[in-house]
């Protein structure tokens, strides 16, 4: 066991997919944290350690069909991933879940006052998240594309306006963090979105909708933070 423990989330993430699913049932960070030790995420957050392990034993005991290595693709197909599937939901799933969040608090609100900070929080990250894949889209991504342009020889390399490709990286990752914490704020504070006893209908597809919400950010940001913008520094630097 001393060695899967010893092995970064980000780590067994990228090596196989299908471990995220066994985090976010630990509400373990592999994303933002990711590269933390499994015995030190487990120790933050309370965790056995062994119960954590055995999961991920019986998950990598199943047969892996390998459709999905992402850390296998090129730059380029794996940020037209990322538009495609996670900022697709992301445009998608605001106006939806945006009303919702609004809903319960003007219904529940005075019952349940945390869902104040809840909605604060949701908007936050709705507004972050937005500007956030809009910059991508039109600066960082292209960019990334013009690397792997040039590394094909089909362009020739040329310096971007913002010097390297470290500094909107930079930027991109804090506000991964910021928008981690949002969520995690409303995974609190809506007790791992668990709906109270007198919750309605909507109060529980709404809680549903943000653990959602949660799960594929989390995902988003792993493409991100620990496969494609490391490999973009170094395709870069290698320029």
């Amino acid at each position: 066991m001393d060695d899967i423990i010893t092995k970064t989330v980000r780590e067994m993430v990228t090596d196989d997919h299908r471990s995220a699913a066994v985090f976010e049932k630990y509400a373990i960070d592999f994303c933002c944290n990711g590269g933390t030790r499994l015995v030190d995420a487990c120790s933050a957050k309370g965790v056995d350690p062994a119960a954590v392990v055995q999961d991920l034993q019986q998950l990598w005991t199943k047969p892996d069909t390998g459709v999905f290595r992402p850390d296998e693709w090129d730059l380029d197909a794996l940020a037209d991933f990322i538009v495609n599937t996670h900022h697709r939901y992301v445009r998608k799933s605001l106006p939806l879940v945006l009303p919702h969040v609004d809903k319960i608090l003007s219904v529940h609100g005075r019952n349940h006052p945390e869902l104040e900070g809840i909605a604060e929080h949701f908007h936050a990250v709705a507004a972050e998240l937005t500007s956030h894949m809009h910059r991508e889209e039109m600066v960082l991504f292209p960019y990334i594309k013009t690397l792997v342009s040039a590394r094909n020889g089909n362009a020739p390399f040329q310096r971007p306006p913002f010097g390297s490709i470290r500094h909107p990286i930079s930027m991109m990752e804090a506000e991964h963090r910021s928008a981690g914490d949002g969520l995690a704020h409303i995974r609190q504070a809506s007790n791992g979105f668990n709906p109270p006893p007198d919750a309605c209908t909507t109060y529980t597809v709404t809680y549903r909708e943000l653990e959602d919400f949660e799960r594929d950010l989390h995902q988003h940001i792993h493409l991100e933070n620990n496969i494609l913008f490391p490999k973009a520094i170094a395709l870069e630097d290698s320029m």
